[in-house]
């Protein structure tokens, strides 16, 4: 600040040196100084706290109707949400929302508080310690002046606030129920027929060798947990043995196993019939069906499940048992 100041009564121009112009203050003819020590500002018939609007309590109306806009725009976003509504209306509410206050809030600020600048008269610049006691509590006290004056408006904010953050929490409803032992167990039984997608069973003659089929539980048709890929590596009377312990698993040249991958839970849907590998196109994992699947290229980072098959009287396959781990990718709860 220069060190000369020319000031007249309360109300009058303060001019900076070496202009004719007055430095413009807020809520009262240019240029009002604020007193030193800012006591005086801690009243509600400070000029400094003067809104810019003309007629504030009009203003205060038409803001507050544009919050109340917003308000039911949150509202109805929510309502229409929760009954399960149309997106293409839930984003107009939410958009009235939350341009309304935005818009609002914006003309709150701009129209109803003190604009400024406003200009301190002093000599030096170092402050005693009962000065910057006092416009500390100044600048509180104006603060919380801005809301008592405006509490209707708060009170709306408030509300507004209070519903949104309500309708924000509504997606949790999307996320379902909890999964769990969903992620452990398949559809698969002991004796559940192999079928297709259009529910047809599958007989051992259907195959030829190097043909492969996604097949299905019968009753679950099109079940993403319970796809599995069905193989003929040969037309054998003798039983495939891909791992110890499995030795009745793969009847007639017929391997059986999850579709999903153990990666990420794409789908291994190619069959390689020279090498006999299952190749998930997704990150291109390679599961050498032979010995149980097990993965010998890319970032799958165990063997895919493998389904035990058993024939009967008829010829149509079926499964000997379920699954014995869980398929797909690896979580936290897996032992």
């Amino acid at each position: 600040m220069s060190d000369h100041t020319d000031t007249t009564d309360a109300g009058h121009d303060v001019t900076a040196p070496g202009s004719s112009s007055p430095v413009a203050g807020d809520g009262g003819p240019p240029g009002d100084a604020v007193p030193s020590g800012a006591v005086a500002m801690t009243s509600f018939s400070d000029p400094h706290l003067q809104p810019y609007a003309k007629n504030p309590r009009r203003a205060e109306a038409i803001i507050g109707f544009i919050l109340l806009v917003g308000l039911a725009g949150f509202a109805a976003y929510g309502g229409l949400y929760w009954v399960g509504g149309q997106t293409q209306w839930e984003g107009v509410f939410m958009g009235v929302g939350l341009f309304a206050f935005g818009f609002g809030m914006s003309a709150w600020g701009k129209y109803l508080l003190p604009q400024g600048p406003f200009v301190e008269e002093r000599h030096t610049m170092a402050s005693s310690e009962p000065e910057v006691e006092a416009m500390a509590a100044a600048i509180g006290e104006r603060g919380k002046m801005v809301f008592r004056r405006r509490g209707f408006l708060g009170t709306i904010l408030g509300a507004g606030a209070g519903v949104m953050g309500i309708v924000l929490a509504f997606p949790l409803r999307s996320l379902g129920p909890q999964p769990k032992k969903s992620l452990a167990v398949t559809d698969w039984r002991t004796g559940s027929y192999v079928v297709d997608l259009d529910g047809r069973r599958i007989h051992q003659a259907d195959l030829e060798a190097g043909g492969s089929l996604t097949v299905f539980p019968e009753g679950f048709a099109g079940s993403s947990v319970d796809q599995t890929m069905l193989i003929r590596l040969a037309p054998t009377d003798q039983d495939i043995v891909t791992l110890p312990g499995r030795e009745n698993w793969g009847p007639k040249g017929y391997l059986a196993y999850s579709k999903m991958c153990t990666h990420a839970g794409c789908p291994v849907g190619l069959y390689e019939e020279v090498s006999q590998q299952l190749l998930c196109p997704c990150h291109q994992s390679l599961f050498d069906v032979r010995t149980g699947a097990n993965p010998v290229f890319g970032p799958a980072p165990r063997p895919l499940p493998q389904l035990p098959l058993m024939i009967d009287s008829k010829g149509f396959l079926q499964a000997r048992d379920g699954y014995d781990q869980p398929v797909g990718p690896g979580y936290w709860e897996r032992p």
